[in-house]
C-alpha cells in the first residue's frame, strides 16, 4: 500500500500535474477521487490541521457555488464552512496530498516536490508546457 494519498479531481490541470509529479519519483499514490468519495468531517478535520491553514483559506472559489451560498461572509465558523464543504465536495481546494514528510496543498503543483520522499526520476513538463524538472532531474 502507497504512503502517499492525494485527494484528486481528474478534471483539474493542477490536480492531474500533481499526480504526475508524484508518479515522475516512482511512487503509486492511493488515489482519492474527493468529489466521488468525499471525507468525512473527521478525515477533512484532520487534513485542514495537517495542512496548518485556516479553514477559509481550503475553500475553493471558482467554480463552485461560494459566491450563492454567500461564504465571503465572514459571519461563518471554521465549523460551519466545513460543513458546507462537506455539503459540497467542490468546496474543498485541491489537490490535497499526504506523505509521511507532510501535507499540502499543492497549488502550484510542484509543491508536492517538498514532500516527497523519493527524488524525481526523469524530466517532468506540465501539461501547459511549463519545464518543473529538466532532464537532469533537476527542479526548473
Amino acid at each position: 500500500m502507497s504512503t502517499i494519498t492525494i485527494y484528486h479531481n481528474p478534471a483539474c490541470g493542477t490536480s492531474r500535474n500533481t499526480l504526475g509529479l508524484i508518479r515522475n519519483s516512482g511512487e503509486e499514490p492511493q488515489i482519492i477521487e474527493y468529489l466521488k468519495t468525499p471525507p468525512d468531517r473527521a478525515t477533512l478535520e484532520r487534513l485542514i490541521a495537517a495542512l496548518g491553514m485556516p479553514v477559509r483559506e481550503l475553500l475553493r472559489i471558482k467554480g463552485t457555488p461560494y459566491q450563492e451560498l454567500g461564504l465571503g461572509d465572514p459571519k461563518w465558523s471554521d465549523d460551519e464552512l466545513i460543513g458546507f464543504m462537506l455539503q459540497h465536495p467542490i468546496l474543498i481546494n485541491r489537490p490535497i496530498v499526504v506523505t509521511p514528510l507532510g501535507t499540502r496543498l499543492c497549488r502550484p503543483s510542484e509543491v508536492v516536490l517538498d514532500i516527497l520522499p523519493r527524488p524525481q526520476q526523469g524530466a517532468f513538463t506540465k501539461e501547459d508546457g511549463e519545464v518543473v524538472i529538466d532532464a537532469e532531474g533537476r527542479r526548473v
